[in-house]
């Protein structure tokens, strides 16, 4: 629960009685809680945890069959143009958030303030659940990715060899369990891994750009045209409209671009959050874009032959390293530059699930919230909440082995989920003015957020956030939309489903658990002290404290 005290500045001190009935004192955090974490990250590793688990390049190539279905190449480049410009605007959005209210419930808790203590409760609740499980989502999403790569190394020197689904699981059970026993057990050894991945990453891509752009003119298989990379477009999702299939085609570059609240969730584990939170979010978006342009213009550049990518039996991508390098050793080299970046990615996903599970678990948001939100004394990190998504991982690809597009809608929900939860804390913050009433009395519409370092202007914060606003309403349905036509059952969209399943659920846990919960409250700050104890809070949170 939290702790209600005058704070003095990003932490504070309260007390608590141990079993021996002494006085500790104990640190409090700006959310409110007692600080559990240890503070590992420095400002370079907490922005390598970003590029890491954003690792726009990787997870854009791991997927880039898919997306060059809606327009070829120029679709896949100009869609993710514009949803870069949308995301960074999302990302300006929550990094004035994570500036003012840094924690590592990020959204969620966010989401719980911003609207006011009247709606805040519920707001947050919703948030915390869209949140949480699209990062679940997304660690399957990445150990399937790290698998495929895995069993595409060894076809190429076994040219027989036929894939199975169970063998891809196989591979992803190896992968989940790997990455989950790293943050499991090194959890001290989490921003030394994250360092070494960043370097992997950008040496990685400076690599596959130089290869793929010298290796064509040396083996003479020759360049695709300028023509076939910017111009040529090319729908193949039976959609008539091309206007509707470019909006549709930004759902890819949403995959590889949209996790800007990544880094929110170790905002408790790196000194001065306020600052180096929003510092670390822009390192991500722009270094992230920046690799993954560049990395597409280069393989389309490399591609011989679009037919055979389209037509590739399992990771197409490994097609274009092929025709890129017109060697087996070549191929390998590029997809193991690739596949340890994305293994790294897991991990990120990981740590970030596991934070996002624990701080909902700590405000009793889920079941078994007193299991998921405590911190291992030993190993001195949220060991239950990790644990669970790892196993929650590996029920997800045990359903692959029985049917790869139930597998498909709970990953392809990701974007949707994380999308929603991202709107439950921005919109609100418009609804009750931004930072208009930081110094008002506490009232049922008062969000209590203060200026932290980063702020936007007034109207500029006000247009940043209306027009993200209007970005995820609006593409939130679009994403929802099949992704070829005529639907089928096996290429229908269930990202509406899944998302409606895990709304309801939520809903339904809320009349179970909700009229006890009281949820993330705003700290006090010196000189802001209301008869409230805490900015935001209800009598309920006072009376419980």
């Amino acid at each position: 629960m939290p702790i209600s005290n005058q704070a003095t500045s990003e932490s504070e001190k309260g007390t608590m009685t141990d079993q021996d009935g002494d006085p500790r004192v104990l640190e409090v955090n700006e959310t409110g809680h007692v600080q559990e974490l240890e503070r590992n990250f420095s400002l370079f590793s907490i922005c390598a945890v970003g590029i890491v688990t954003g690792n726009s390049w990787a997870a854009l190539g791991g997927s880039i069959v898919v997306a060059i279905y809606n327009g070829g190449p120029p679709g896949v480049l100009y869609e993710f143009i514009a949803v870069s410009i949308f995301y960074w605007l999302v990302a300006a959005s929550l990094a004035e958030l994570a500036s003012s209210m840094p924690s590592s419930a990020g959204v969620y808790h966010w989401a719980s303030i911003t609207p006011g203590p009247k709606y805040g409760r519920i707001c947050g609740w919703f948030a915390g659940w869209w949140n949480t499980f699209a990062w679940i989502c997304a660690t399957a999403t990445m150990a399937s990715i790290s698998s495929q790569i895995a069993v595409t190394i060894y076809g190429l020197y076994h040219p027989a060899y036929t894939p199975e689904r169970w063998h891809i699981f196989i591979g992803y059970l190896i992968v989940t369990w790997s990455c989950c026993a790293i943050i499991l057990f090194a959890n001290r050894a989490l921003p030394m891994v994250n360092n070494i991945g960043l370097c992997f990453i950008l040496a990685g891509v400076f690599i596959t750009i130089i290869v793929c752009a010298v290796m064509p003119h040396i083996t003479g298989s020759g360049y695709a045209t300028s023509s076939f990379v910017w111009s040529e477009w090319s729908n193949q999702t039976g959609y008539t409209s091309d206007g509707f299939v470019f909006l549709a085609g930004m759902l890819n570059g949403a995959y590889s671009v949209g996790t800007p609240d990544c880094v929110s969730h170790l905002a408790e584990e790196i000194p001065q959050p306020k600052r180096n939170v929003p510092l670390a979010i822009a390192a991500q978006m722009v270094i992230g874009f920046v690799t993954a342009f560049l990395y597409m213009i280069a393989i389309f550049y490399a591609i011989s032959n679009i037919d055979d990518v389209l037509a590739a039996p399992y990771f197409p991508l490994a097609t274009i390293y092929a025709q890129a390098t017109s060697s087996t050793a070549g191929t390998m080299g590029l997809l193991f530059i690739i596949f340890v970046p994305i293994l790294c990615c897991c991990i990120g996903t990981f740590t970030t699930a596991g934070r996002s599970l624990w701080a909902i678990s700590r405000d009793g948001a889920v079941p078994f919230s007193g299991t998921l939100g405590v911190i291992s004394p030993r190993f001195k990190n949220p060991f239950n909440a990790t644990l669970f998504c790892g196993c929650f991982a590996t029920v997800l690809g045990a359903i692959y082995v029985g049917s790869s597009t139930a597998f498909n809608a709970f990953v392809g929900s990701f974007v949707v989920l994380s999308t929603l939860s991202y709107l439950a804390s921005i919109l609100p913050f418009i609804f009750t003015g931004r930072f208009s009433r930081s110094l008002q009395a506490p009232g049922p519409y008062i969000n209590s957020m203060r200026p932290g370092p980063y702020q936007m202007g007034h109207k500029l914060g006000y247009a940043v956030n209306t027009i993200s606003c209007l970005y995820i309403i609006v593409f939130v349905v679009i994403y929802c939309f099949p992704y070829l036509m005529p639907v089928t059952a096996v290429n229908m969209n269930y990202a509406c489903l899944i998302t409606g399943f895990v709304s309801i659920f939520a809903a339904l846990w809320w009349f179970v658990k909700g009229g006890n919960y009281v949820g993330p409250t705003a700290m006090v700050h010196e000189g802001e002290v209301h008869s409230s104890g805490l900015v935001g809070s209800t009598e309920e949170s006072a009376s419980k404290e």
